[in-house]
């Protein structure tokens, strides 16, 4: 499909069978979606070709004989000065058809005097943000985790923070944070464990959203090809907005506690906050471990808070466990991020316990309790 990086008119789009398919049908096996919002002038080339396959639809008897024969005649003196560009053209014009090209003009004529076609289909295009475009505005040397497996995989930031990103999903970052505000930027789903530091607010960039924090945990679903985007709160608190970049924002910030969710739909830009996510069936069933597993730990064994972690971030933890098999501790890991956990019950084994991370594998060397 590299040859669709070439397309640079609507019947180029017209004469590729698999982007006839996505349209119409919505089979998207060649990933137009995600091709389509790389960029803007893409998208707006795109959503041209696509406005004309979906007024295909409309009955030819709304159209008057000397409406769609004017149409025709435009179309083909265009596909005339085409044919004398690029003789190229020619194969992939008569792909098409007389049946098509006859669509085509009619959907010429449609696109002039029928907006609410437009507005109906696309009113979204003009308002998308892109995972790529936000990257791109950012001058601070980024980094970019993709998770391409089919296992989350654990990222730990400079500042301490941690993030479970899931699969399908990339994450750009600085290498170190610099400056009075923390700034990441996510395409898919990931599980935020902020630390804390009030002096230097923590900001999520997800497509047309902006999710704002000081120290808490947090889930943000943006996937380019869904049409929510989904913010969901653990801990702590967090304030949610629409992106700079979105046009016509009204800038509206909805204020997140935990248990509480909003769903922000692409659509008509518009938030809805759920004050209780078990209330919501789509929510309840998305849940993780992570998101319902305890943190609160009163005499319990080594053992089981680190198969707590083991499950809540899908990690494996190697530990000697005959040096720690009478090893209880009563501590709290409630809102910290998964490296802080881990020196938290270090320092509370003692004797020169540590930890060392290496992607999703832990492992801990011990002499054994206090």
């Amino acid at each position: 499909m590299q040859k669709r990086n070439k397309y640079s008119e609507i019947e180029d789009f017209l004469a590729d069978e698999s982007f006839q398919a996505w349209v119409l049908f919505k089979i998207d096996k060649e990933g137009w979606e995600e091709w389509t919002l790389e960029s803007r002038q893409r998208a707006k080339l795109v959503q041209d070709a696509r406005l004309m396959l979906l007024a295909m639809k409309v009955p030819e008897n709304e159209l008057s004989s000397s409406d769609i024969h004017r149409a025709l005649q435009a179309t083909w003196v265009k596909i005339r000065e085409k044919e004398n560009q690029k003789n190229v053209k020619t194969s992939k014009i008569r792909f098409l058809g007389k049946q098509i090209l006859t669509g085509v003009a009619a959907t010429l004529f449609i696109c002039f005097v029928s907006s609410w076609i437009y507005s109906t289909y696309f009113k979204i295009d003009n308002n998308i943000v892109t995972y790529n475009e936000l990257v791109d505005e950012n001058n601070e040397g980024l980094v970019e985790q993709t998770n391409n497996t089919t296992k989350p995989q654990i990222i730990t930031l400079s500042d301490g923070s941690s993030v479970l990103l899931q699969p399908n999903s990339k994450l750009s970052y600085p290498k170190i944070f610099t400056g009075n505000e923390r700034k990441v930027y996510l395409s898919g789903e990931g599980f935020f464990e902020i630390s804390k530091n009030p002096h230097k607010p923590f900001y999520v960039y997800a497509n047309e959203i902006v999710t704002k924090v000081v120290g808490t945990s947090f889930r943000v679903k943006a996937y380019s090809d869904q049409p929510d985007v989904e913010i969901l709160v653990r801990t702590g608190k967090v304030k949610v907005k629409s992106n700079d970049l979105v046009s016509k924002s009204d800038k509206e910030e909805i204020v997140l506690l935990p248990n509480q969710a909003l769903r922000f739909q692409r659509s008509d830009l518009k938030f809805n906050k759920i004050t209780n996510i078990t209330q919501d069936a789509v929510l309840a069933q998305s849940v993780g471990n992570i998101e319902q597993l305890s943190f609160e730990f009163n005499d319990i064994p080594v053992s089981q808070i680190f198969e707590t972690i083991e499950q809540a971030y899908l990690v494996d933890i190697d530990y000697p466990k005959n040096k720690l098999i009478d090893c209880h501790l009563t501590t709290s890991l409630s809102d910290q991020p998964l490296t802080e956990k881990l020196k938290i019950v270090c320092k509370s084994i003692g004797n020169n316990t540590s930890f060392e991370m290496n992607g999703n594998q832990i492992i801990i060397t011990s002499e054994g309790c206090n």
